[in-house]
Order: structure tokens, then C-alpha cells, then sequence
């Protein structure tokens, strides 16, 4: 007689690395880890092209000093400007925005100007010296940290210089509000995350 752990094992489907091919496994792996916030690079290159394009591998390296990061999966423009110019922004995706922020996912070749291409509004941005999305309620600008290969990816870390925050946005501290700035995240196959329900819970 099988165990009652036995048996929710066995239950269980089993993708393994060694009979698994990496585009499977990678979709797997992007259906698994979710929600994944986006990360709206904005860049310039050496030669003064304006770069946009969304990164969903997108995290918080360190808190002092402040450093985020994003994974250019297979070497993408925005890892090689930010490699070039020592700078970028991340710019926080929200649901009104996901139509263009899909569409600046596409290949454009590196002299296209994908804020023109695809019609983003786009402003100076406050310290670093490269274009923000004008209607991202939440601009991340920062100066290049360090850029680790990583298989067959170039994991991007920025030095967090300002962050500027649209006041429609922010709660009484000055801080975005999770519900009023709604960011979209992305799941698994073709799916996008809206807002969910928010809970506060005080830490031990």
C-alpha cells in the first residue's frame, strides 16, 4: 500500500531537464514563476537611437546601495546600451499600456527608434540622459551597475539614481499605491496579470 505522500507524489507531472527541451522548459518555467512585475526598458544607444522594450525577468538586486535588475534573455538592445551609455530607466507597465508594451517585445532591428515605431509618448527623463515613458506613473532611472552573462542571458544591474512618481498614483507618503498604480505582470504562454485583491499582513 502507497503512503498518502507516495501517492501525491506520484500524482504529480514530471518535466525533466535531461529529456526536456529548453524552449518547453522554458515556457514551463514562465508559466510557474508568476506573477512577474515588467520591466519597460527605456535606453539610447552610442549612435543616439532611442530604445523601449519590456523584460518580465525583473527584480531588486540590493537595498544599499539600490540596485535593480533585469535578464536580457539571448543578448538584446537594451543590454547593449546600457553597456554603451552607462545608463537607463525602468519604467513601470500599467494595464492602459499593455498594448504597446507587447508591442515593443517585437525584433526591431537596432537603428529603429521603437518609442516613434510603435507611437510611446516619451519625455527627457530627470538625471540620466536618455528618454522615459511620458505615461508611466513610475520612472526608475539608472546608471549602470554591472552586466553578468549568464548562460545564454546578460543579467542587467542598474544603480538606482532617482525614481519619479506621478501623484496620481501616490499614497499620502509620497509612495506609489499598489491599487491606484495597477502594473500589469506577465504569466505564463500569452497571458498578462491584472491587479488582485491586496492584503496587509504585519510582519512577526
Amino acid at each position: 500500500m502507497t503512503s498518502d505522500k507516495n501517492s501525491a507524489a506520484a500524482e504529480r507531472i514530471l518535466f525533466d531537464s535531461s529529456n526536456t527541451s529548453t524552449r518547453d522548459f522554458y515556457k514551463l518555467i514562465t508559466a510557474s514563476v508568476v506573477p512577474r512585475p515588467i520591466a519597460w526598458v527605456s535606453s539610447r544607444s552610442a549612435d543616439g537611437v532611442d530604445n523601449l522594450a519590456p523584460f518580465s525577468f525583473f527584480s531588486v538586486s540590493s537595498t544599499d546601495p539600490v540596485i535593480v535588475q533585469f535578464t536580457a534573455v539571448g543578448g538584446k538592445h537594451s543590454a547593449d546600451n546600457a553597456a554603451a551609455t552607462k545608463q537607463f530607466v525602468i519604467n513601470v507597465a500599467t494595464e492602459p499600456m499593455t498594448a504597446q508594451v507587447n508591442a515593443t517585445s517585437a525584433g526591431f532591428d537596432e537603428d529603429v527608434n521603437e518609442f516613434e515605431a510603435v507611437g510611446v509618448a516619451s519625455e527627457p527623463a530627470t538625471v540620466v540622459d536618455c528618454l522615459r515613458v511620458r505615461d508611466s506613473p513610475v520612472a526608475i532611472e539608472c546608471e549602470l551597475f554591472q552586466i553578468i552573462p549568464v548562460g545564454n542571458s546578460q543579467v542587467v544591474m542598474g544603480k538606482v539614481v532617482a525614481i519619479t512618481v506621478d501623484p496620481a498614483v501616490a499614497a499620502s507618503d509620497g509612495h506609489p499605491d499598489f491599487t491606484k498604480l495597477a502594473p500589469m505582470a506577465r504569466l505564463g504562454r500569452t497571458e498578462w496579470g491584472l491587479p488582485g485583491k491586496v492584503i496587509e499582513i504585519a510582519r512577526p
